[in-house]
């Protein structure tokens, strides 16, 4: 395979969607949805909808593991426990 050929296939092969232009469409169909009426508090419900499954997520690729966790998501352990409280996201012996 040519270096050309190669260049060809990465560009033909699908690529993800960006998780910024998904979470923009999702929010331009919830806005289209509210049709006249005007949300409240967007940010903080959609934080409290966004938030619980993203640590959940890490949660279970780290196999449970809260340092792990917490370094991926960008804090340390105090705040992830009490996301965790706050979101009822149970973790048993460590794992998820």
């Amino acid at each position: 395979m040519t270096t050309e050929s190669a260049r060809k296939s990465a560009k033909e092969v699908d690529l993800p969607t960006p998780l910024r232009q998904n979470v923009q469409e999702a929010i331009r169909r919830y806005l289209e949805d509210m049709g006249h009426s005007q949300p409240e508090c967007l940010y903080r419900t959609l934080m409290a909808q966004v938030e619980p499954p993203l640590i959940e997520e890490v949660l279970r690729y780290t196999q449970g593991n809260q340092s792990r966790t917490a370094k991926i998501l960008g804090m340390t352990r105090n705040p992830l426990r009490s996301k965790l409280h706050r979101y009822d996201i149970p973790v048993r012996n460590g794992k998820y």
